[in-house]
């Protein structure tokens, strides 16, 4: 009895023998696809809830309407779906990287071979990517940080415009000319964002020398409240316009600075209405309008 039982068990340390590897190597691979399938489901899992969550918030009120805009919800939307697309590119490497190493393990490779040759490759890829690794990383501290977002008006140096893409290592701008402009993210070492928290209409009005200050500087207040309490305006203008004063005079001509803060979404739409009516106001209170040709603005921007 105790014969047939040393010969079963030495049956079975032939096949193990025999099958142990390809059985330890098949049981690698299938381990690492289970885990990789249990990451991805987790951060599938996450990035559906945060997309659901922005969707049951599009609802705002009014008073919270700056924070949940269309444009913040999609920035929110898009974040979260870059992130959890790094993400599971992410395990996907750190995994397979791993099962390789066991596999190479289990076949009887020197784990100093196996950290000489992971050097190697991690030099050759360091020298021959370089560009690919800085547009990747600097993409994704973009994403993370929020930098920028579809939609937004930027300036990046090189090309600015409307956002239509945010990739992890390229960004599509649209011009105002319709040109969609190409840019790597290592490019990128400044974002001029225009269309993030709120934005303010600078108006430098010029108006004769001889004209009434004061009547210009009360009719441009008037007319500007006026637009800033009309419901269709009510959410866009989101603070009390003001009158800053005498930006500068000349012999021709003074320049008197109005602002309006709105929305960042807004303020194109909002500063071309309140120019024509702008316009229409001092028409009513009888004031030409001097030459332009004749008139220098100095001031904060002096140089744009």
């Amino acid at each position: 009895m105790q014969q047939t039982a040393a010969e079963g068990w030495e049956a079975v340390a032939e096949w193990w023998a025999a099958w142990g590897q390809p059985i330890g190597i098949v049981l690698v691979i299938v381990g690492a696809f289970i885990a990789y399938w249990i990451v991805k489901a987790i951060v599938s899992r996450v990035v559906h809830e945060v997309v659901t969550g922005v969707k049951r918030k599009a609802d705002a009120a009014d008073t919270e309407a700056l924070a949940n805009s269309p444009l913040a919800q999609v920035r929110v939307v898009q974040r979260t779906r870059a992130i959890g697309s790094v993400l599971n590119t992410l395990a996907g490497w750190v995994i397979g990287a791993f099962a390789l190493i066991v596999i190479l393990s289990i076949l009887g490779v020197n784990a100093a071979s196996l950290v000489a040759m992971a050097g190697f490759l991690g030099a050759a890829a360091g020298v021959g990517a370089q560009g690919i690794i800085k547009d990747f990383l600097n993409g994704l501290f973009m994403v993370f940080e929020d930098q920028l977002g579809i939609g937004d008006t930027v300036d990046l140096g090189e090309a600015s415009g409307v956002v239509e893409s945010v990739g992890i290592r390229v960004t599509q701008v649209r011009d105002v000319h319709g040109t969609l402009w190409y840019v790597r993210n290592g490019e990128i070492v400044r974002v001029g964002n225009e269309s993030q928290g709120w934005a303010r209409v600078v108006i430098d009005q010029a108006v004769p020398y001889e004209a009434d200050i004061d009547a210009v500087t009360e009719r441009l207040l008037d007319v500007a409240t006026a637009m800033s309490e009309e419901p269709e305006w009510l959410g866009r203008i989101i603070d009390k316009p003001a009158v800053w004063g005498i930006e500068s005079v000349s012999a021709e001509a003074v320049v008197v600075r109005l602002v309006v803060k709105t929305r960042a979404s807004a303020k194109y739409e909002a500063g071309r209405e309140l120019r024509r009516r702008v316009k229409e106001g001092l028409d009513e209170l009888g004031v030409t309008l001097p030459s332009l040709q004749k008139i220098v603005v100095k001031g904060m921007e002096e140089r744009a």
